[in-house]
């Protein structure tokens, strides 16, 4: 704090010295991010039925388990000082010079000689001996002050005409803990000032204006020049993590000029007492902003990084698997051995260390490379998601015991399962009734506190629809006759995870979704249920059937405007993907996916 305190201070030295038009600078202490997480313990919900089978398993409405997030707000978005930022800006009010000899924008009473032509001393004696060769010198050393890396955005789809023309919300980016800023987001929200390009202007040289938040939806907000109060011509949406979004002063500090909108610029006669009054007291983002993007786009993963990766012919085992590509934190995978490729996020819980499989006794696909290439180095172990520890020398899970999973072949249902293999570790081989491979081959592993695994019951208390096995003719179904039929025992409901993070979404926030059924697509979606903490999502533009069930902290859910600052891709809602028929085609058939699958381990079990 002392350090910023003391940059703030010589800033505005600075400004006493060369612009004695400013204001007296009083003493304050700037607000600061903590960066802190400060975490409201959530009280535990408790129901029982007649059978106690559900103890701590509430029936969950959408609005009682969706809180706000802003109880986990980890940062506070500074307030603009009453006089810092203010005098910093007022400086940079007036009106804009360019230097004629090496290009510079700057502010006019700031420039050099009677005319104010020159933005030094040395361009100004430069300019004077008429040298060709001082002149390109420069304006080549102006242009390599500051190199700044612009990120490529991928737009296939206007996110803001979309939410704006259906009065949609977004959820907030402190839902999404895994993405850059997600932990450090703050409480930015609306009425936040930045300093933005100037698009309202007839100058070819770049200017810049003050522009206040409207309206936010994930990384994307809906931006209003000052002084348009509320005329929304010319609102805009912007991302704000891209480079082009500054705090208020920033200007002041990088010596760019402050330009009213033409539009507006006769508007008000007095601009400086117009900001003034307007920009006192309000909040700004942090200083360290940018800087703090830019640290949260660096990912540890790197090509040719082995890991082992769930085989998605073969459900049951591992194989290892080349990093290929990193974007944003997501992961293209390529099998040794073969060129067929796997998508996933750095922290799913489908990619593991080399040697996780043998550590646990999960089946694993031997490779006949016994030699790595040049490059090629085993992902370090602390790179990947961790999960609890959990104490198997007690009453336990065992094999055969009957639960409630989300079948990882269709995610849009939640299925009568059984525990076919314990595992080390606390890991579980798990397969669905009804519909499993005598050989084992499509048994998928769950960790035992995974919120993909439910105690049976759970989708009845809830009312979410149970996918019976298949075959099963006793309709509805009905746990307790079920149980009885096939002699077997359902896990004991305290063996699950039963914790309900403040996730913070909403029914109906609109983000960004992995096609879990192809995961190499990131689609616009939509929230449309919530169970505690697991999310029903839906993807625009596509019937129901496609809706997958997800939990609140998956690593595949994004906020909106994630695949524009990442440079991913981001599949538009179905009406509007017509230019990609082979996408829309394959997702026609996705629902045919588990019965393909089913057939191929039959076939060849049977050679």
């Amino acid at each position: 704090m002392n350090d910023s305190l003391a940059l703030h201070q010589n800033l505005a030295q600075h400004y006493r010295l060369t612009h004695p038009l400013t204001v007296q600078l009083v003493s304050f202490t700037p607000s600061l991010c903590s960066f802190q997480a400060e975490r409201t313990p959530r009280s535990e919900r408790k129901r029982q039925d007649s059978f106690g089978m559900f103890d701590g398993y509430d029936s969950c409405s959408e609005e009682s388990t969706s809180s706000s997030s802003s109880e986990d707000s980890e940062d506070e978005v500074p307030s603009i000082p009453a006089s810092l930022f203010l005098e910093m800006f007022m400086c940079c009010l007036c009106s804009p010079a360019t230097c004629e000899m090496c290009g510079m924008v700057g502010v006019r009473d700031a420039f050099y000689s009677k005319t104010k032509r020159f933005c030094s001393v040395s361009c100004s004696r430069s300019y004077s001996s008429n040298s060709k060769k001082a002149s390109i010198m420069a304006r080549l050393q102006v242009t390599m002050i500051c190199p700044i890396i612009f990120l490529v955005p991928v737009e296939c789809f206007d996110w803001g005409r979309y939410i704006c023309s259906n009065n949609l919300v977004g959820a907030p980016v402190s839902c999404f803990k895994h993405v850059p800023m997600g932990t450090c987001w703050g409480d930015l929200a609306e009425g936040v000032r930045v300093e933005v390009l100037n698009s309202d202007t007839n100058l070819s040289t770049k200017v810049y204006w003050i522009a206040g938040i409207v309206k936010l939806a994930g990384f994307k907000a809906l931006l209003r020049y000052e002084g348009f109060d509320n005329d929304t011509s010319r609102d805009f949406w912007c991302n704000l993590c891209v480079p082009e979004i500054h705090p208020v002063g920033w200007c002041a500090s990088s010596g760019k000029p402050l330009v009213p909108p033409k539009s507006i610029q006769n508007k008000y006669s007095n601009w400086k007492a117009f900001l003034v009054k307007r920009l006192t007291g309000a909040k700004t983002l942090p200083p360290d902003f940018a800087a703090k993007v830019h640290e949260n786009m660096q990912f540890p993963f790197k090509k040719l990084m082995r890991v082992e990766v769930v085989d998605k012919t073969h459900l049951c085992r591992t194989r290892v698997a080349l990093v290929e590509q990193v974007i944003g934190g997501r992961l293209r995978l390529v099998y040794e051995e073969s060129s067929d490729d796997f998508w996933c996020h750095m922290y799913s819980p489908l990619i593991h260390a080399i040697g996780w499989s043998r550590s646990i006794g999960h089946r694993f696909k031997r490779s006949d490379v016994s030699k790595k290439i040049d490059g090629q180095m085993d992902a370090p172990a602390l790179l990947f998601a961790k999960v609890k520890d959990v104490d198997q020398s007690g009453e336990w899970f065992k094999d055969g015991m009957k639960l409630e999973a989300i079948d990882p072949l269709n995610l849009s249902a939640i299925c009568v399962a059984t525990v076919r293999k314990v595992l080390a570790d606390g890991f579980l081989m798990i397969a669905i009734d009804g519909s499993e491979a005598a050989d084992g081959s499509d048994w998928f592993c769950y960790h035992s506190t995974s919120p993909s695994i439910f105690p049976a019951g759970f989708c009845g208390i809830n009312n979410i629809e149970l996918t019976p096995p298949r075959g099963y003719t006793k309709l509805p179904f009905k746990w307790f006759d079920y149980l009885r039929e096939t002699s077997s025992i359902a896990a004991p409901v305290k063996l699950f995870n039963k914790d309900v993070p403040n996730h913070g979404f909403r029914q109906g926030m609109k983000l960004e979704a992995v096609d879990l059924m192809d995961p190499r697509l990131v689609c616009v979606a939509t929230v449309t249920r919530i169970v505690h903490r697991l999310l029903r999502i839906h993807f625009d533009g596509w019937e129901d059937e496609y809706d997958q069930w997800v939990d609140c902290q998956s690593p595949d859910l994004y906020p909106v405007g994630w695949c524009q600052l990442t440079g991913y891709q981001l599949q538009p809602p179905a009406a509007q993907s017509e230019i990609n028929p082979k996408i829309n085609h394959a997702k026609k058939h996705i629902s045919s996916l588990k019965e393909h699958v089913i057939r191929a381990c039959d076939t060849s079990e049977k050679v």
